[in-house]
């Protein structure tokens, strides 16, 4: 991998590590808001009984942990360039009594298995965060069974997606943020439709398929959402780190604004849109 990947890839290892704390205080708001796309990723994998079964990005364990529970004599490893993130994960599954999962602290672009190793591969918005999504791609294809089957879930557009945009399009109104270079990590990344299908494409998968998942993130108030968003949310938390305090209460302010506008009854209840897509090896 080249040396600026190999850099990001170390910067998103730290910053995943240090936000585990922020998400295991989160997750059951958070699963529950992404429970959908994972449900889509568990319905096209169709996983049967004895299957062995790798998530890639696993974080603190879904869809791993739902998928291992349909599994009779079959077994999922989970794996994640965060060790701290996989942590949680294994508690959760020990919470739920799981005991056919494995966790495994790897890069995606250097999964440590054989060829033709999984009867299927499941990652939940991992692709958008990998420094070279081909090479990532290839890679799962390589240690995927023939015949077997893979599904992603990245994120829709910006504009189906309030959930994000109401704090990010605050902080970028108020802060000149550093531009990206093209092609860097970010959450709408994967979000041009048929991008992911290409790049299954190109890495050797057949049978693409692509829907559209909706999501919905209970917050209930206005000050919930604010706590996660800036908690587990990395790029939020990474500017507000920049803010002085004085610019994070405006911030602050004026995301309250714009989500109780929205919600003027102030249920918080925000809709989400993601992309499933599916292919075969």
């Amino acid at each position: 991998m080249e040396q600026h990947l190999e850099q990001i890839r170390e910067q998103q290892k730290q910053s995943w590590n240090k936000f585990s704390g922020g998400w295991k205080k989160w997750d059951e708001l958070v699963m529950d808001f992404l429970k959908p796309m994972g449900d889509e990723i568990i319905r096209s994998l169709n996983p049967q009984h004895n299957d062995l079964i790798l998530d890639v990005a696993s974080g603190t364990g879904e869809p791993a942990l739902s998928i291992a529970e349909k599994l009779s004599g079959g077994k999922v490893i989970m794996t994640d360039l965060a060790h701290d993130m996989l942590v949680i994960a294994q508690e959760n599954a020990a919470a739920r009594g799981i005991k056919n999962i494995e966790t495994v602290t790897s890069d995606v672009c250097d999964l440590p298995f054989h060829d033709n190793t999984f009867d299927a591969i499941s990652c939940r918005f991992g692709f958008m965060f990998f420094p070279d999504m081909l090479l990532a791609a290839k890679e799962m294809v390589r240690v995927l069974k023939p015949g077997g089957r893979m599904a992603t879930a990245v994120w829709n557009v910006p504009e189906k997606n309030f959930w994000v945009t109401a704090t990010m399009g605050t902080i970028s109104r108020n802060m000149e943020l550093p531009v990206p270079p093209p092609g860097s990590p970010g959450m709408f990344r994967c979000a041009k439709d048929g991008f992911i299908s290409d790049l299954f494409l190109q890495a050797g998968l057949k049978n693409i398929s692509q829907v559209e998942v909706a999501g919905k993130l209970n917050c209930k108030t206005v000050d919930t959402y604010w706590g996660m968003q800036t908690e587990v949310a990395a790029p939020i938390v990474a500017a507000l780190a920049n803010a002085s305090d004085v610019m994070k209460e405006k911030i602050k302010t004026e995301t309250y604004a714009v989500v109780n506008e929205k919600f003027p009854d102030g249920n918080i209840i925000i809709d989400s849109s993601a992309l499933v897509i599916y292919g075969e090896k």
